[in-house]
């Protein structure tokens, strides 16, 4: 029928994130899908404030932390989630500080992430997605905080293309690198990174910028939107039940079962 369909297509457009998939099934099996999908993003709201009560509990008072992509309350229903553990902890007053990456080619980080930061009160500088390792070399950082679109049973991250370079120069570094994501993320039927789709968007993305075209015409471009991060690099993932930290298959299993079921729909 025509909700089916509807259905389908909104979850065709996210084919990494699982999270969304999650919802609408949700809404496509309730008796009102629109008081159910209000109800999801007022579940999801609670979520995530309890996530960012988990995940300020990591962060040291005067924290700098670098963050990547967008994952606050524009991407989430209400309070965000990567953002949502920085806002937790300026609301304990903690003061933390964030370095945003822009995040190219789309700059989630410079168009929305610094937005709402600036809207927070919560001092915040952008960076060029390049520089983040020699903030890391000079000292600057003193952890990494990224959302998630999918996590694999195993404990590997789908994230914004760019999360898999910051978790290896964290790794190098000697610096944290948290995942924070609601367990509607955790996806247990995926075994592994390996088996997350990754979304290739246009050329245009890339080539173009301001409507201004700045690679020769019949340049090839690559544009991946998500990249997987392999669990090995996280050093733990926050959620709404707990902080899950290696090994990885057995915390998430535990963590989804103290959620009370929360990935099944309806």
């Amino acid at each position: 029928d025509d909700r089916a369909a509807a259905a389908a297509a909104l979850i065709a457009t996210r084919p990494t994130a699982v999270n969304l998939r999650w919802g609408v099934e949700r809404a496509l099996v309730a008796d009102d899908p629109v008081a159910e999908a209000r109800a999801v993003a007022a579940e999801d709201a609670a979520r995530n404030r309890a996530l960012g009560a988990f995940g300020a509990a990591l962060l040291a008072r005067g924290a700098r932390v670098l963050t990547h992509c967008n994952a606050g309350s524009l991407a989430c229903a209400e309070y965000g989630t990567a953002l949502g553990v920085i806002r937790a902890a300026h609301e304990a007053g903690k003061q933390p500080t964030v370095w945003v990456d822009e995040t190219r080619p789309v700059l989630q980080g410079s168009r929305l992430t610094a937005w709402e930061l600036a809207r927070l009160g919560i001092p915040a500088t952008v960076l060029v997605d390049g520089a983040a390792g020699s903030l890391m070399a000079r000292g600057e950082v003193d952890c990494v905080i990224v959302g998630a679109d999918r996590i694999a049973a195993n404990g590997d991250v789908a994230n914004k293309i760019g999360t898999y370079a910051l978790a290896v120069l964290a790794h190098h570094h000697q610096l944290p690198f948290y995942v924070a994501a609601p367990l509607s993320t955790v996806d247990p039927a995926c075994p592994s990174g390996a088996a997350i789709p990754v979304e290739q968007r246009g050329a245009d993305e890339v080539a173009v910028v301001g409507g201004r075209r700045l690679l020769p015409e019949g340049t090839a471009v690559t544009n991946p939107a998500f990249d997987v991060t392999p669990a090995e690099l996280v050093s733990g993932i926050v959620t709404e039940v707990g902080i899950a930290r290696a090994p990885y298959p057995s915390a998430l299993v535990g963590l989804v079962a103290a959620g009370g079921g929360v990935r099944a729909p309806g």
